[in-house]
């Protein structure tokens, strides 16, 4: 695991250096059922080229994040564009500018953008991001999951100091941060949940976990009853099922409990989590449960980035991930990435 991931040199500046094709990773066919790596297919194509008010970038690290799976579903409703078979993936990337008619953007910039899964880019101006290297001066930061993490902390579970926090899925991309900014919120017991030993002991002796408990081990519930036997005041629910129902039955009068994602399904490919729920429990307790999504709370993204960057750069904060080398591993990322193989964010380098 990487807590840094350094810019590889770049090509040279001179238009005449770009290569007449690339590779990319196209959706080959829908998975039915579990994903495959033959779901995905990389192949050469030509090098786009930049038009009027473009930039052509060469990618230089990409992100995978089990969102994509859900994404190549049709019957999947989300608040984004859809994978279409025969055509390029999309999805977060960090790109140097190799050739610009854009202002503000020079060759040697680098720039966020959504088209990852491909080697080079042509991306309109509004498209092409510029990267604050001063505000959070990792660059695995910016391809990470911390806004996610960091909005259902502070707005949905609202974590106060002396809290005891749940967080489930703690060691993906989004649980790896979440844990660490209930800790710097003022959580005085964090308590998460893996699918393994290995993982387990990694969130505890790196990433500030008190305590862990194990999907497929015994029942999560008594598991977290011994974790917190004083209850549970917030939950940072990653994972939905039966761990949701474990942390509602064990959740003190006014808990927060924020729904962030839903990996107990989503990892094999569903696209909903029919979770178990007395709502009578929420009604005598004053549980508050609240769903959030990013696309919701765009205002908060300088908070977040403040935040996030001050504990970058004093060590409060790291940013936990791996990287596999070469497009050509992308589909083995994301296969990774939903067999629950690493910590923290899964990147490829290109």
């Amino acid at each position: 695991m990487s807590s840094t991931a350094h810019v590889p040199a770049h090509d040279a500046h001179d238009p005449a250096g770009v290569p007449a094709t690339h590779r990319e990773v196209r959706l080959a066919a829908r998975p039915e059922g579990a994903f495959s790596v033959d779901n995905l297919r990389v192949v050469e194509a030509s090098v786009p080229v930049a038009g009027p008010g473009q930039v052509l970038v060469r990618n230089r690290f990409m992100s995978v994040a089990a969102v994509m799976l859900t994404l190549m579903r049709d019957s999947a409703d989300l608040p984004m564009p859809l994978y279409v078979p025969g055509e390029v993936l999309w999805g977060p990337a960090i790109g140097e500018v190799i050739t610009s008619d854009a202002p503000g953007l020079n060759p040697g910039d680098l720039v966020e953008h959504s088209a990852g899964w491909r080697e080079y880019a042509a991306l309109d101006a509004a498209d092409a991001q510029s990267l604050d290297l001063d505000s959070l001066p990792d660059v695995a930061a910016h391809l990470s999951q911390g806004f996610t993490a960091w909005l259902g902390v502070v707005r949905a579970a609202e974590v106060r100091p002396g809290d005891t926090v749940f967080v489930s899925g703690a060691a993906g991309g989004v649980g790896s941060l979440a844990g660490q900014f209930a800790r710097l919120h003022g959580a005085a017991r964090v308590i998460g949940s893996t699918s393994s030993q290995r993982k387990a002991d990694q969130l505890t002796k790196e990433l500030g976990y008190d305590a862990v408990v194990l999907r497929g081990a015994e029942p999560i519930v008594d598991q977290l009853r011994e974790a917190a036997p004083e209850g549970i005041d917030a939950v940072f629910d990653n994972v939905g099922g039966e761990q949701l129902t474990a942390a509602l039955a064990l959740a003190n009068r006014g808990a927060r409990i924020a729904v962030v994602g839903m990996l107990s399904t989503q990892a094999s490919g569903g696209t909903s989590t029919p979770t178990e729920i007395d709502t009578a429990t929420l009604v005598s307790r004053g549980i508050t449960l609240r769903g959030i999504a990013g696309i919701d709370h765009l205002d908060a993204l300088p908070q977040w980035a403040e935040e996030f960057g001050r504990g970058l750069r004093e060590g409060t904060l790291t940013v936990p991930h791996v990287r596999l080398s070469g497009i050509e591993e992308a589909p083995r990322a994301l296969d990774e990435l939903l067999r629950g193989r690493h910590v923290g964010a899964v990147l490829v380098e290109l």
